[in-house]
């Protein structure tokens, strides 16, 4: 992220403390290179090799307390107003600016629910709590979950600027796929052409390339998070494609679904038309339930149960994701009240979420019918920010 995104974010953190009553945000790492807090790249804007605090205050100080050695290099990143360097252990320096400080409540990068607010290693919380044994502020340390769902969630001007980029040249990729798809081609070739493609525009992918993208064609094709396989596409296939692009540091997330028209056929069977018909409108029904305030689980089930209610079973995963700097991102979740997704189900929706929408069911015989959109939450309810696949795509 440039400087001006990191400090727009920043400010963003400052107004989400003083909303949510916490002093202080701490965000506690080393060793960046190895494991990098999924926070860092947003409000700090460079790495740390020595153990380093990155303190956001709701008043609105900023404090990095460093290694000596990345002093100059803090000074230039800009994002810290305050800088705080030791040489011998970090200790006796944060101590003292917790002291200065006096926080009454201290956000830590730990999470039980959130993998993106769970950068803290267990050895260097452990670590973190031998620095502060004694002076009382152990005690006052609490989860950033909160903290960190809402920054991310919360997408600035900026941000949505470039996933709209995303979106548009994402759209343009499926479109080319669409015209190379024809029988005989293969799983493999398809996910090749697309990657090819994505490089020479220069662009990353949203996530690994082992399965970005992911495309299935026909029946009995293998589980939603597998890679693309030598599964060659036949007349009567139904197939779909999962991929997204990263863009400047944003991702997309989409799915489209196609058909291959047998000899003599101009339109899907029935069967076909059907399920991709009750996947479009169970997208629609979801969006129109989408206001800030409701919970991800109600949203879930308004798609879930129109799909069960056509006659097909209910999809094995959540209804939709946010996205932002991953694929995967932000806090809460458009899915089932399942032990697996923890508390995500039950947070309440912001304005300023983008999420993703992405039902899917099989049609016996065919394949997998999936549509994945992306849309903007606002106060007025979500705006799709994806231009919508309305009907079924044939290819000839």
């Amino acid at each position: 992220m440039s400087k001006a995104m990191v400090l727009e974010k920043i400010d963003q953190a400052v107004k989400i403390l003083q909303e949510k009553d916490i002093d202080m945000w701490m965000t506690f790492v080393r060793e960046t290179g190895n494991i990098k807090d999924p926070m860092l790249d947003m409000i700090v804007g460079t790495n740390a090799t020595w153990s380093s605090a990155f303190i956001i205050t709701k008043t609105g100080e900023t404090h990095a307390v460093i290694g000596s050695l990345e002093l100059a290099n803090m000074k230039t990143v800009g994002t810290y107003k305050n800088i705080h360097s030791y040489l011998k252990g970090v200790k006796e320096t944060l101590v003292e600016l917790l002291k200065k400080l006096n926080p009454n409540k201290i956000a830590i990068n730990y999470s039980r629910n959130s993998t993106l607010a769970d950068g803290l290693t267990h050895g260097l919380y452990l670590e973190l709590m031998d620095h502060l044994k004694g002076t009382g502020f152990e005690d006052k340390l609490i989860s950033s979950e909160e903290i960190v769902a809402a920054l991310r969630g919360r997408k600035s001007a900026s941000e949505l600027a470039l996933m709209k980029t995303a979106i548009i040249e994402t759209l343009k990729i499926f479109d080319e796929t669409g015209k190379f798809i024809k029988p005989g081609v293969s799983e493999l070739e398809i996910a090749k052409f697309v990657r090819n493609l994505t490089s020479e525009r220069g662009f990353g992918l949203s996530w690994e390339a082992e399965h970005c993208p992911s495309v299935f064609t026909g029946p009995d094709t293998a589980g939603a998070h597998s890679g693309p396989t030598d599964r060659k596409v036949q007349h009567g296939h139904v197939i779909n494609m999962d991929f997204g692009i990263n863009f400047k540091g944003y991702c997309s997330d989409l799915q489209r679904t196609w058909y291959v028209l047998r000899p003599g056929e101009d339109k899907a069977p029935a069967e076909v038309q059907k399920g991709f018909d009750v996947i479009r409108d169970s997208i629609t029904l979801a969006a129109e339930g989408i206001k800030p305030g409701r919970k991800g689980w109600e949203i879930d089930l308004i798609s879930r149960d129109y799909i069960v209610g056509q006659g097909y079973e209910e999809f094995p995963h959540g209804l939709g994701h946010q996205v932002g700097r991953f694929a995967h991102d932000g806090g809460a979740l458009l899915g089932p009240r399942w032990e697996r997704y923890s508390n995500l189900p039950y947070l309440e929706l912001e304005a300023g979420q983008v999420f993703t929408i992405e039902p899917r069911l099989t049609i016996d015989g065919y394949g997998i019918a999936t549509i994945e959109e992306e849309v903007l939450i606002k106060e007025t309810g979500a705006e799709f920010i994806s231009e919508r696949q309305t009907e079924i795509y044939y290819i000839k």
